[in-house]
């Protein structure tokens, strides 16, 4: 059977259903709905519906209803449970030759449907993928989802031929020809089940569709890290959502091979160890031993149907803690283990060996730490190298950034690290600053220090986006001419250890659609680090949290006090808020109420 072509409908008429599903979401369903009308001519009709809300859902539904003939709802008499279930009936209750979905508290961004259906068209694919991104609210940073597989305009014959295609599990970014939804009796698991994108896009890509991909964003998904009610999928403070994301991901690898595509289940199996495995064991040193048990035993069992070939495909810190994991009945260096999960991988001491070869600890020789020694080898710049940072208070308003980089296994020393660039970038913004600070060698490590300006961080924080740079301003607080090109500073001689060593740039960053802006309020800043080696490359990794995480209050010429808090942010690394003035001060404090209300809902999927 073929899907629906281009030769069959005009490529001018409304030809898709946009299927809004919601539950108890009065507040936000308006938003998602008017978003999908928006988007113009193409929409046909959006379908809404309604899970048997308890809330005004459905008569925020049946207004709008009213007002827009393109709008259809139904109401479901009894909730599901889930997001499969009202998909399931919204894409049996859609007319049009082509389905997207979108849930409640999200929206489309304009122009979203157009650049997918026509894609759709030109290429005759019955599958067509685009960039989401995920908006954290309520400071509005954007995050391109899975970035990689939307960097250009793409058509994939087969998925067996770009596996990578396994790594968006979204089912929200893309537009399905329903004739090949329905000729090859693709659906979402019914009723309370969790992950429920797991398995609709396994049993999509079994089919192997032609899938083109566009470089445009096509969905908002929206992260609303202190919302009462977190996400079915995104609340994973009960070991009971990493059962249920192992069991979607076991559904997944079993639709792969009840369609005989071994290549897919194995991209699935390597998908789940790189980001999934990754992604929880980060969390496991916040939650309780019972938890810790718990998740233990499960991923175990899960892990007992990999493979070498799975182990061997999947990135070396996901290899080296399944083994891990395999290799010990009880939970054990989690803190170790987290630091090497997380993004950029970090692996600390101790570095033990046997016979020259690396292994995770002596007690535990059969886990060989493969790629870091011989043949096989890692080049410098993918070692997971640590780097401690502990900020030391100055005078004035200034602090001292002290940094330990960590040789590993010789093979650092053998790159001969030289420098390390330090960048503080605003969480939710663009803005940042950079230094090049000289390394000097100190008995199997490297150290280096900085001085930093606080009040300088903090005015560039507050400027809005794109806004002209000001001067940039050594530690000892005289300014240097700007550079000439594009208000870029230009990079100063290189200045010894102890001295503040003036930005080596400053530069804006991101995505150019975030609306320009100035943080008036506290100022969370994130600490880079990347150390260049004479041989091998540049090592791109984060400082690693020390001691003495304390918040302080520093004078300020410019704002009167600066408060001033180090802390670790969630994957352990250094970070530094900011709150200039008084109302930075009112603004940490409500941050503070705000969190003691309610439970925070996690930011990644």
């Amino acid at each position: 059977m073929s899907f629906v072509t281009v030769s069959e409908i005009g490529t001018s008429a409304a030809q898709v259903s946009v299927i809004v599903i919601g539950y108890n979401d009065a507040a936000l369903i308006g938003h998602a709905v008017h978003s999908a009308l928006a988007q113009g001519p193409a929409v046909a009709e959006v379908v809404a519906v309604d899970d048997a809300s308890t809330d005004r859902t459905a008569a925020v539904l049946d207004r709008l209803a009213t007002e827009e003939p393109r709008l259809r709802v139904i109401h479901r008499p009894v909730n599901s449970g889930g997001c499969g279930t009202p998909r399931n009936e919204g894409v049996r209750a859609a007319t049009s030759p082509y389905v997207m979905f979108l849930d409640s508290d999200d929206v489309l961004p304009q122009g979203a449907v157009a650049s997918l259906l026509h894609a759709a068209l030109r290429h005759d694919a019955p599958v067509t993928a685009g960039l989401c991104l995920r908006r954290e609210l309520p400071g509005g940073r954007d995050t391109p989802w899975q970035p990689r597989l939307y960097r250009e305009a793409a058509v994939h014959h087969a998925p067996e031929d770009h596996p990578a295609l396994l790594h968006d599990t979204l089912c929200v970014n893309k537009l399905y020809a329903r004739s090949f939804l329905s000729a090859r009796g693709i659906t979402f698991p019914e009723g309370d089940f969790r992950y429920e994108d797991f398995v609709f896009t396994a049993r999509v890509l079994a089919a192997a569709p032609r899938v083109a991909t566009v470089p445009d964003p096509v969905y908002i998904w929206h992260v609303r890290r202190d919302a009462a009610r977190p996400s079915l999928s995104l609340d994973r403070t009960p070991v009971a959502n990493w059962q249920a994301r192992v069991r979607a991901h076991q559904q997944g690898v079993e639709v792969f091979l009840d369609a005989g595509s071994k290549p897919l289940a194995h991209a699935a199996r390597v998908k789940f160890l790189d980001h999934d495995l990754r992604m929880y064991v980060r969390e496991l040193p916040a939650h309780s031993a019972g938890y810790r048990r718990a998740w233990w035993r499960v991923t175990r069992a899960c892990l007992a149907s990999f493979d070498e070939e799975d182990l061997r495909a999947a990135r070396a810190p996901a290899r080296w803690i399944a083994r891990v994991v395999l290799a010990t009945e009880t939970p054990r260096d989690l803190d170790r283990l987290a630091q090497l999960a997380a993004r950029p991988a970090r692996l600390l001491p101790p570095y033990t060996a046997v016979a020259g070869q690396p292994v995770w600890a002596a007690d535990l020789t059969r886990v060989p730490l493969d790629g870091l020694a011989g043949p096989a080898a890692e080049p410098a710049r993918r070692l997971p190298v640590t780097v401690d940072a502990e900020l030391r208070p100055q005078s004035g308003p200034r602090v001292e950034l002290h940094l330990v980089v960590h040789d590993l296994y010789d093979r650092l020393a053998l790159a001969r690290p030289h420098t390390v660039d330090v960048e503080f970038r605003l969480r939710n913004g663009r803005a940042a600053l950079e230094y090049a600070v000289p390394l000097t060698e100190d008995d199997r490590a490297w150290t280096a220090r900085l001085t930093v300006n606080l009040t300088t961080l903090a005015t560039r924080g507050r400027r809005p986006d794109g806004a002209a740079a000001p001067r940039p301003v050594t530690a000892a607080g005289a300014s240097t001419p700007p550079a000439r090109s594009r208000g870029r500073h230009a990079a100063p001689p290189a200045h010894g250890p102890g001295t503040g060593a003036p930005p080596r740039r400053e530069r804006t960053a991101g995505l150019a659609r975030l609306r320009p802006r100035a943080s008036r309020g506290p100022q969370a800043w994130d600490i880079r680090v990347r150390v260049r080696c004479a041989h091998g490359g540049t090592v791109h990794t984060a400082a690693r949290a020390g001691e003495g995480l304390r918040r302080r209050a520093l004078p300020s010429l410019r704002y009167g006090v600066l408060l001033a808090q180090p802390y670790a942010a969630a994957n352990g690394t250094l970070a530094l808020r900011l709150a200039p003035g008084l109302l930075g001060a009112l603004g940490v404090a409500l941050r503070r109420l705000r969190r003691s209300r309610g439970p925070r809902a996690s930011s990644s999927p």
